[in-house]
């Protein structure tokens, strides 16, 4: 990790004062000093994940679907070419944890194994202080989006977590367009010490009142689960506080909660689509379908009955998808609409394939939008789980 054997350059940089207030660009060409590589640039996926953009104008956006760069970027591996100058050029994903980030493309003159390792080491630093910084540097935001973004999908995306998540144990991962014209569909993934929560949500009506409901029914999920309430307390928290705050206002929704330990799945179906399992490159048709109770917000409509907790027994390798009716509802080039077994059979086929989860989402959601006109009859979201414990959990057999 350090361009001599003293390790003194790299040393310096993270230990002066000044280095968490550089502006990227400075912050990479000095950390490329400090490894000893000719040069260095970051390249940040765009809103859609379609392009590669870089930090600075020193070179144009690349195509994620067809460069190298983007080769990099969807596999999350290396890959290196020839550069148009003399030397190699060397592709890293950025990642921060199981989240793509982008790409750091390292010039160099010749590729050794120091070489490769620096390359890591600065991708792995550059990608934490690339993950503090766009929370508040707008050159991060507008250079990552391709048009203007309407006031309701501006207002909801501040609440949304990032895309992907995850430990050696469990992945979950998003994808929700309209990108910049969102109405009222949300999700929130979260990890805990034994656990991922995942929440789908769809509220009435596609403006900014509808992106206001999911954005406090988010607010209320985090507020509960950080008070260390169990599932069914997040569910009437969010019933509390829209009758409380916008007592006009419901979402339907799904919300989740995963004991990557064993595998146990628990979830309430408020007035939405039921999840769909796929299990050993198969939809196991009607495994998490339940009766659903009524949207969220409607309380009155529970009467004196309470919501219903659901439970299944998950095995290692089963994927969970929570979507919203847009997905399959959405049509697709041949003009059909998608429906749940073409929707299910696209992940399957792409799982076959061993295409990383955050991979298959991507390719689906563009796969939706590149048809008719690239327009999509409503909002649509997908969040799916991917659960890979190691190890077989106790019993196996879909219950509750």
């Amino acid at each position: 990790m350090t361009a001599d054997p003293g390790g003194a350059p790299l040393e310096d940089f993270l230990a002066d004062p000044t280095t968490c207030t550089l502006d990227m660009a400075t912050a990479v060409a000095r950390c490329a000093k400090a490894l000893g590589l000719r040069h260095a640039v970051v390249y940040l996926a765009d809103l859609q994940q379609r392009h590669l953009v870089p930090l600075t104008d020193v070179t144009a956006a690349l195509p994620i679907d067809t460069s190298l760069a983007g080769w990099c970027y969807r596999t999350q591996s290396l890959r290196v070419e020839e550069s148009e100058r003399d030397g190699m050029t060397a592709w890293f994903p950025l990642l921060d944890g199981a989240e793509r980030l982008g790409v750091l493309a390292v010039h160099t003159g010749t590729l050794t194994a120091a070489t490769l390792r620096q390359g890591r080491a600065m991708a792995a630093l550059l990608a934490m202080m690339t993950s503090s910084k766009r929370a508040y540097k707008e050159t991060f935001v507008r250079r990552t989006r391709t048009r203007e973004m309407h006031l309701p999908a501006e207002m909801l995306r501040a609440f949304l977590p990032p895309r992907t998540i995850g430990n050696p144990h469990v992945v979950s991962t998003a994808v929700l367009e309209p990108a910049y014209d969102l109405g009222g569909d949300a999700f929130d993934h979260a990890l805990t010490t034994d656990s991922l929560h995942a929440v789908v949500l769809d509220a009435m009506g596609h403006n900014l009142l509808s992106g206001l409901t999911s954005a406090v029914a988010l607010a209320a999920c985090r507020n509960a689960r950080r008070n260390d309430a169990d599932l069914r307390d997040l569910v009437d928290s969010v019933d509390e506080a829209l009758t409380q705050w916008l007592p006009d206002q419901f979402c339907t929704g799904i919300l989740a909660r995963l004991d990557f330990r064993t595998g146990r799945l628990e979830w309430f179906n408020c007035g939405h689509p039921a999840p769909l399992l796929i299990r050993g490159q198969r939809l196991i048709a009607d495994a998490l379908s339940r009766e659903a109770d009524p949207p969220m917000g409607l309380r009155s409509l529970l009467s004196e009955r309470i919501r219903r907790a659901h439970t299944a027994q998950l095995q290692p390798g089963d994927r969970v998808l929570l979507y919203t009716d847009g997905v399959t509802e959405a049509r697709t080039a041949d003009g059909r609409l998608l429906g749940l077994e073409r929707f299910a059979d696209y992940v399957i086929r792409a799982s076959a394939t061993g295409e990383i989860a955050p991979e298959t989402l991507r390719r689906l959601i563009h796969s939706l939008l590149d048809s008719q006109d690239s327009r999509l009859r409503d909002d649509a979201t997908i969040v799916m789980m991917e659960w890979e414990p190691g190890s077989p959990p106790p019993g196996s057999d879909l219950a509750g």
